[in-house]
């Protein structure tokens, strides 16, 4: 009975603690019933959510400290676009630190002098272009009255009246966000201090930095981290030099075409087309729209036309000349993934992360590449300690220590004791 028992599913489940030689189904069993395709599904799935947890918890902290972060990244930004040029004045025997001030100061002057440029521009023409935005806004309303929308004036009043009755209910919000004004200016005054103290250290000790943050990594990953961390550093100079240069190109090419043209804040334009430059594709759309504007409001539909024209010859030179000729391959990202990473930038820190989201994404990019690639194992390169000293120390070098003992110097230790992040 207990034998025909043991056949039935009931004595199979509750089988007696006697019973010997249980059934045991091992794991590799279970695999084996599973598909293939499922399991590779699940294999990819669980990594994918860590890795996307991973990444969320990375922007999420990037979000909450913005206030440090984006100093951060302007500064290795700026430096990276002066890196080049203090090279150049070192080749040519200039002193470090004078080459490193000449970078700073010229930068600083170049930028105020454009901003003083465009306010001085706005303010001189003030009383015409006031003039003017009477003028067209009298010519759009009778355009409007005229139009087959059968718009009638009570109608174009009532609208306005409604735009300016929106605005006074928002008086409460403007009057907080002027009290906050303050406090803003605060954090951009502290963001420009963080921006050049970070500048400034990475054009004085950028080796030693990029050596301390290494040595943070496992040995064996070292290599491949080093050679990676070049190859972005590469890709971010060239792409920083780049950006300058068609952004002054195109600054002066649609800057000029609108003063030719007669387009009232020539200079404004080209400034604000400079600075939207460095958001590439987007922000060249985005400032040549404003300027085509501004020509249609201030000057006609012909010198419109004509100005929309300027902006298609200066785009369509520098995505298929400038572009593909300065930058190459070494920054190459399809417009499409541009788009989308300045979206996305967009929306989680706004201007900011619309500015940084195309350099960050191909420095990532590049890095991801030459790891994947196994560049690193063909050619060790040398030890982060040969390259520079670490951030600080706890003890003197060996190095120094040799040099004030008058021995000959020696490779350094790849491990020397006593110094921190061992």
């Amino acid at each position: 009975m207990a034998k025909s028992t043991e056949k039935t599913w009931f004595g199979r489940v509750f089988r007696s603690a006697e019973s010997s030689a249980p059934d045991h189904v091992s794991s590799e069993q279970i695999s084996d019933d599973v598909p293939r395709a499922l399991r590779i599904a699940g294999a990819w799935s669980w990594r994918l959510l860590v890795i996307g947890a991973a990444l969320t918890a990375v922007i999420f902290l990037i979000v909450q400290l913005r206030l440090i972060v984006i100093p951060l990244f302007i500064g290795v930004l700026v430096s990276a676009l002066l890196t080049p040029f203090i090279s150049f004045l070192t080749k040519h025997r200039w002193p470090r630190g004078l080459a490193i001030a000449t970078g700073i100061l010229g930068t600083v002057a170049i930028v105020g002098g454009l901003l003083w440029l465009a306010i001085w521009q706005i303010t001189s023409d003030f009383t015409e272009v006031r003039a003017r935005t009477v003028s067209s806004f009298e010519e759009l309303k009778t355009a409007l009255l005229e139009s087959p929308l059968h718009l009638t004036e009570t109608q174009i009043n009532d609208f306005i009246a409604d735009a300016v009755s929106a605005v006074q209910n928002d008086g409460q919000a403007l009057l907080s966000g002027a009290l906050s004004l303050g406090s803003t200016l605060g954090h951009v005054a502290t963001g420009l201090f963080l921006a050049l103290f970070c500048l400034l250290f990475v054009l004085i000790d950028g080796r030693g930095i990029w050596a301390w943050l290494v040595r943070l990594m496992p040995k064996k990953a070292q290599p491949a981290i080093d050679g990676a961390g070049q190859a972005g550093w590469f890709t971010l100079t060239n792409y920083a030099r780049t950006q300058i240069l068609v952004a002054s190109i195109d600054a002066v090419g649609i800057g000029l075409g609108a003063f030719l043209l007669g387009v009232p804040l020539a200079i404004p334009i080209g400034v604000f087309v400079f600075l939207g430059a460095f958001v590439p594709i987007v922000g060249a759309v985005v400032t040549g729209i404003v300027a085509v504007f501004i020509a249609l409001v201030y000057n006609g539909w012909v010198v419109a036309l004509l100005m929309l024209g300027v902006v298609l010859l200066v785009q369509q030179l520098e995505g298929h000349v400038l572009q593909p000729l300065l930058m190459g391959a070494a920054v190459k990202v399809h417009p499409l993934a541009v788009v989308l990473v300045v979206a996305a930038g967009t929306l989680v820190a706004g201007i900011p992360g619309a500015l940084f989201a195309v350099p960050v994404a191909a420095v990532i990019n590049v890095m991801f590449r030459y790891i994947s690639s196994g560049a690193w194992r063909a050619v060790t390169p040398p030890s982060p300690l040969a390259i520079g000293d670490v951030i600080w120390r706890t003890v003197p070098s060996a190095r120094y220590t040799r040099k004030a003992a008058g021995a000959a110097p020696a490779v350094p230790s790849p491990n020397p004791k006593g110094t921190p992040n061992d």
